[in-house]
């Protein structure tokens, strides 16, 4: 089965072709970066305009790329949330048209499911059951993992998502847009004896995390001991110490009462090399093993998406009549391989 990805959630066009018998075939993405950096972040109608400029040529292009042509196609994955929802309506509505004038099956795919799932595009993919770190710009969840479509919650954010807490301590230091990679990049510069940030919620039972404050306490140090240049890229370095330290403690715990063995890392964030060094290391001491997708696929991309779209078709599901869904938010929780709360329909 050939599965056409489309991934519009944000500020990235996504498109990818993947294969269920020969895997990922050609994928292409694009990010309107270029387009939000003069407003310190992303304005949803004018990513929502971009959307409508590039679906459609990148679609050619991979299809081109793959050697493939649209009568090939046997199915088309899209986001259909959480995300902005004019840049969801956009992708759902091209996935849709495409899909009924194809004659082919379309399917919904949610955004952090795609996430969650995108270590499967390595060559070692991980097993299930596994615990799955999610930590993106809008989300940070720890879930049990134990098939597609069966997840549970573990914990998550109660205020800004860990992509979040770096983009605006990156503001606040005046590191510009986007400012996760900037933050990180600057603290490789500081010296990690000079501040300590507290790890938020940790001298509390549970798996649920909070960063807001981990901003509060940046402002602080700054106002305290002055914006030079070294001074950022101390607290820039106390805050990603601070970030890893509490997620990392955090794992610990979901990994403790589900007793698994693996761990899966996805989302944006999960690009950050000192994350990744750390967790690692707690997967190397538990006699374990730490998962990551390729660096290419920790940002939003269409391949994740028609992976799992093509998990969803091969199962059956589909969506069962032409109503465009779009949803801005989407607990993932809602998520079962049997049943779900948009339109889909299982064969018998």
């Amino acid at each position: 089965m050939q599965v056409l990805g489309i991934e519009t959630s944000c500020d990235e066009t996504g498109i990818a072709l993947y294969d269920t018998d020969n895997g990922q075939l050609h994928h292409r993405l694009y990010s309107q970066v270029d387009i939000h950096v003069e407003y310190g972040g992303v304005v949803p109608e004018l990513a929502s305009r971009d959307h409508i400029r590039k679906v459609l040529p990148l679609i050619n292009e991979v299809l081109k790329a793959a050697k493939i042509n649209k009568d090939q196609i046997d199915g088309i994955a899209y986001t259909s949330g959480p995300g902005l929802i004019g840049a969801l309506l956009v992708g759902a509505s091209i996935a849709r048209s495409l899909a009924y004038a194809l004659n082919i099956p379309a399917i919904g795919v949610h955004h952090m499911e795609g996430h969650l799932l995108a270590p499967m595009l390595c060559d070692h993919a991980p097993e299930f059951p596994f615990v799955a770190l999610l930590v993106s710009g809008g989300h940070t969840q720890l879930m049990e993992v134990k098939g597609i479509g069966e997840y549970e919650l573990l914990g998550q954010t109660l205020d800004d998502a860990v992509g979040e807490a770096f983009d605006k301590t990156a503001k606040l230091l005046n590191l510009g847009y986007p400012g996760g990679p900037a933050l990180a990049k600057l603290a490789e510069q500081g010296d990690n004896t000079r501040f300590k940030f507290p790890r938020p919620m940790v001298d509390r039972p549970g798996m649920d995390f909070s960063f807001s404050g981990l901003k509060t306490f940046a402002i602080n140090t700054i106002a305290k001991h002055g914006d030079d240049a070294q001074t950022k890229a101390d607290a820039a370095r106390a805050f990603e110490e601070a970030v890893v330290a509490t997620l990392m403690i955090k794992c610990r715990r979901a990994l403790d009462h589900t007793g698994y063995k693996r761990l899966v890392v996805a989302g944006g964030v999960s690009a950050n090399v000192r994350l990744r060094c750390a967790l690692n290391e707690l997967m190397q001491s538990r006699q374990g093993q730490a998962y990551f997708p390729p660096q290419e696929f920790c940002t939003d991309n269409g391949a994740m998406i028609a992976y799992a779209g093509a998990q969803r078709l091969l199962a059956g599901q589909q969506d069962s009549d032409l109503t465009i869904n779009a949803r801005a938010r989407w607990p993932m929780e809602e998520l079962n391989i049997a049943e779900r709360q948009i339109n889909i329909k299982t064969e018998d």
